[in-house]
């Protein structure tokens, strides 16, 4: 890349014959939508700009980027440090706030050159009514003072902001000492009553590994692991839960008993029952989630899964069982503390109860076609 500075106002990206534009032009169509419709933005060599709405991919009708181009929209996003890192290892992740939107960035290379990965970030916290839980489980969480708690999905499923909410609520209801750490930052909190540290991976702490070692003697209630992806992490992730902190933490998974499952799988089989007492003994509960198209009005809608570790949960985990424990999850669900566990298939069946999500939708998104089934006759929506 040339040494050239650019900002984000300059005219670099010829849209059509009439029209050039500047990143902070380009940016703006996040607004002009709002980020609860309008989530992600696209850009890559030979493509014209491509938006995620409404969970749908849409190119846009503009010009096909080059690589000259999107090479200056990096130069006018990304700081010096983050382009060397780009170059150097040929992907970085940066935030950057822009006006009052705050900016989640991946900038790699692919086979025809640079590309980049944008999400726009709501600067207000989300509340714990804006997440949606299916049942009043936020409340036990909120109480847990050590503990893993996991919230998993795919990727753009609202993992971030789920934990997000969690954080923010008990960082004005608690004074504790949260540190987080993350790739990149993605929620500024702030709190009176409390004291919070947050970390950027690649600019305040090298990886994961060791800010997780570093906080250890750095006197936190809560940690906040942005994304477990390996061994180490997850390793560090267990022992700062068991070790009487409070740990979040999110991971790419299906469901509720598939990530007991990766989990496991990180580890030599020889390991296995050590890493299943572990799991038994530090977990809390486990978060699925699924964002969903609404049917009532334009957007989309939180689907969780939840399950809360037990005594008969424990005991699954410890002897590696995790297919049973779903069964579990279809029976124990009264609203009340020690239960308050929901299945996908539940909670899809209740957003169609309340006429939020079509059918379709919910069948779209079960894990378990059957017993969607059997929760929508339930209902006598089916």
């Amino acid at each position: 890349m040339s040494h050239e500075p650019v900002s984000i106002d300059d005219k670099i990206y010829q849209s059509n014959d009439k029209r050039a534009m500047s990143v902070r032009e380009l940016l703006s169509s996040f607004r002009r939508q709002s980020i609860a419709r309008v989530t992600d933005l696209h850009i890559k060599v030979g493509k014209a700009p491509c938006f995620r709405m409404d969970g749908a991919l849409r190119i846009t009708e503009a010009a096909p980027l080059d690589a000259k181009t999107i090479k200056r929209m990096m130069k006018a996003l990304l700081d010096d440090h983050q382009v060397q890192t780009l170059l150097k290892t040929r992907s970085v992740n940066a935030s950057r706030l822009i006006d009052d939107m705050r900016f989640r960035i991946n900038a790699y290379f692919d086979m025809n050159g640079p590309a980049m990965a944008i999400r726009a970030l709501d600067t207000n916290l989300p509340s714990i009514d804006f997440v949606g839980f299916p049942n009043n489980v936020w409340q036990d969480i909120a109480k847990l003072t050590q503990g893993l708690v996991l919230v998993t999905g795919t990727t753009g499923a609202g993992k971030s902001t789920t934990i997000a909410a969690l954080l923010n609520y008990i960082a004005h209801h608690r004074p504790v000492h949260i540190i987080t750490l993350e790739d990149p930052i993605e929620y500024e909190l702030k709190s009176d009553i409390s004291m919070i540290s947050q970390r950027a991976i690649g600019r305040d702490v090298p990886n994961f590994e060791v800010g997780l070692r570093d906080c250890l003697r750095e006197d936190p209630d809560i940690i906040f692991v942005g994304e477990m992806t390996d061994r180490e992490s997850a390793t560090w992730t267990m022992t700062a839960a068991e070790t009487g902190h409070l740990v979040f933490s999110g991971i790419h998974t299906r469901d509720a008993s598939g990530t007991l499952t990766r989990l496991l799988d990180m580890y030599p089989p020889d390991r296995a029952e050590e890493v299943a007492n572990k799991l038994a003994h530090s977990v809390r509960f486990i978060i699925s989630q699924k964002l969903v198209q609404r049917d009532d009005k334009a957007g989309r809608r939180m689907a969780m899964e939840v399950l809360n570790n037990t005594y008969g949960v424990s005991n699954l985990i410890r002897q590696a069982r995790s297919d049973q424990i779903y069964s579990l999850m279809q029976t124990q669900t009264r609203d009340e503390p020690g239960q308050r566990m929901s299945t996908m298939e539940r909670s899809l069946a209740k957003l169609v109860a309340e006429g939020i999500i079509s059918v379709a939708e919910a069948e779209r998104h079960a894990n378990h076609q059957p017993v969607l089934a059997d929760e929508l006759s339930r209902l006598n929506l089916k």
